[in-house]
């Protein structure tokens, strides 16, 4: 750990009497001044914390990065003592003063995480070679995508500073967190203990220090970023080339779940001209006898792609580094890089499932609930052949909408096209033919499908055995979609 077992003590007691939570800090600044911190205006932060009591010193320190006297910082940190949070590297001398020397972040209102200060706090700054991310955009991304239902063992590969093991004890009896870093380990260890929590903590590569283990759920945010294989900074190069690490991820799950574990985590994936990109990631998953859903998020040029990530670690002035990490994708004909989220589950079924899609439109959170769903979709639709769909009631999905776009002729308005769409949810949207909108259209849960189907077959003068063969992969994929809802009562 960054500080001793009592140092840790000492530092949840000063962080707790002084409030010094989210609720704490929006309480004492106020709306506006929060709302400026958030885009790292801090004038109304400073403003609202000039009379230095602990809760405002601990603001200025660690949330406006500013170097505060050293009587202050002593007041706010006390019982821990000014050189105990030296040693331990929570506060560094700068000036005439002390400032802030790792992430310290209140994380909701009951949780703090430890980790590096990032580079845009300290411009010009290298960062180490083994910096510590704290809580950021591909964080929150997972957080909000892991399937939280109860589980006896987790794992998080590549913890970092540990904000996914922290998610994970809230529903796993024991959770093990591993990293390549034995750094990053020493900030995950302190945000453990300071937010009271035991986690098997590991060292190595990946999955190595758990080789032979099985767990109910793994999640990993790992150093994903494609290119050449170079490694300058761990947490985000792995030193695979290309996208390898996404599909040495998938060729591990196997070994690493329990029957009926899932693993999540994200990846990125390049987009090769001549390629299906669905069709490179879904290779991935060959052998592995798991169900796969991936969702495609978000989709990158190779410029912006490089520019974004030799910023993130303060490298956007090399031009060098830039110019090779481009030829490089020139090379093998990269036209874009994807960004999204793969989940896995250990169903134990002779025909997997695996699905690629994109899916970029905004969506209802939590993600991990929809994903959970999906899964349990699948165990629905597995077991049942078109007969038994047929059998089925079904119930258009709550607050769906048809949108129709049509072009005025001259007998009036001709419907050139038909979606349905879901505002909720997903919020996934299909263009459908006129047969698939009376099906949906009629699905209100109070007949089988099979009568549905009699009743349309004589309105559209088809045969109720074409419509039914025809029927059943529509279904299945509407229901897979929750577009409409088998009814169990």
């Amino acid at each position: 750990m960054l500080l001793s077992p009592a140092g840790v003590e000492a530092l949840r007691t000063a962080l707790t009497r002084a409030h010094f939570t989210s609720n704490g800090i929006a309480g004492r600044l106020g709306a506006q001044a929060t709302g400026g911190v958030a885009r790292n205006d801090f004038r109304a932060a400073l403003r609202a914390t000039e009379d230095r009591d602990p809760l405002a010193t601990l603001i200025r320190v660690f949330i406006c990065d500013q170097t505060e006297p050293d009587a202050a910082v002593a007041a706010a940190l006390a019982p821990l003592t000014v050189s105990e949070a030296l040693a331990g590297g929570l506060v560094e001398r700068y000036g005439d003063g002390l400032r802030a020397g790792v992430d310290l972040e209140p994380y909701g209102d009951e949780w703090w995480v430890l980790a590096d200060v990032p580079a845009s706090a300290r411009p010009g700054k290298p960062l180490h070679a083994e910096h510590v991310l704290g809580i950021g955009g591909a964080t929150q991304t997972l957080i909000g995508a892991t399937v939280r239902r109860p589980v006896e063992t987790a794992l998080d590969l590549g913890t970092g500073s540990g904000v996914q093991a922290l998610h994970l004890a809230t529903h796993a009896r024991r959770v093990t967190a591993t990293d390549v870093s034995e750094r990053a380990l020493r900030f995950a260890a302190t945000t453990a203990a300071l937010n009271g929590q035991d986690w098997e903590l590991l060292r190595g590569d990946l999955v190595a220090p758990v080789a032979g283990r099985r767990f109910d759920l793994v999640v990993s945010n790992p150093p994903f970023v494609v290119g050449p294989g170079t490694t300058t900074h761990v947490y985000r190069d792995s030193g695979r080339v290309g996208d390898a690490i996404g599909a040495e991820l998938a060729a591990a799950a196997p070994h690493l779940l329990t029957d009926g574990g899932t693993m999540q985590y994200l990846a990125n994936w390049v987009h090769v001209t001549g390629e299906e990109w669905d069709e490179r990631v879904a290779s991935w998953f060959a052998g592995t006898g798991l169900d796969a859903w991936v969702i495609q998020r978000e989709v990158a040029d190779p410029m912006a792609y490089v520019n974004l990530w030799l910023t993130d670690v303060g490298e956007a002035a090399d031009p060098q580094r830039m110019a090779a990490w481009l030829d490089w994708f020139d090379a093998h004909k990269v036209e874009a890089i994807g960004f999204g989220i793969v989940s896995l589950r250990r169903a134990g079924h002779d025909e997997p499932i695996v699905r690629v899609e994109d899916l970029r439109q905004r969506v209802e959170p939590p993600m991990g609930d929809h994903i959970a769903a999906w899964f349990d979709r699948q165990d629905w639709l597995r077991v049942r052949d078109t007969d038994a769909l047929l059998a089925a009631r079904y119930r258009a999905a709550e607050g769906l909408q048809l949108r129709q776009e049509a072009t005025m002729g001259d007998e009036g308005w001709a419907v050139d096209r038909q979606v349905l769409a879901m505002p909720r949810g997903l919020r996934w949207s299909e263009e459908i033919d006129p047969l698939v909108l009376a099906l949906v259209g009629g699905a209100d849960g109070r007949l089988p499908l099979r009568d549905q189907l009699a009743l349309l077959a004589a309105a559209h003068d088809v045969t109720p055995g074409e419509l039914a063969e025809a029927a059943g992969p529509i279904v299945a994929h509407l229901v897979e979609r929750s577009i409409i809802e088998p009814v169990t009562d």
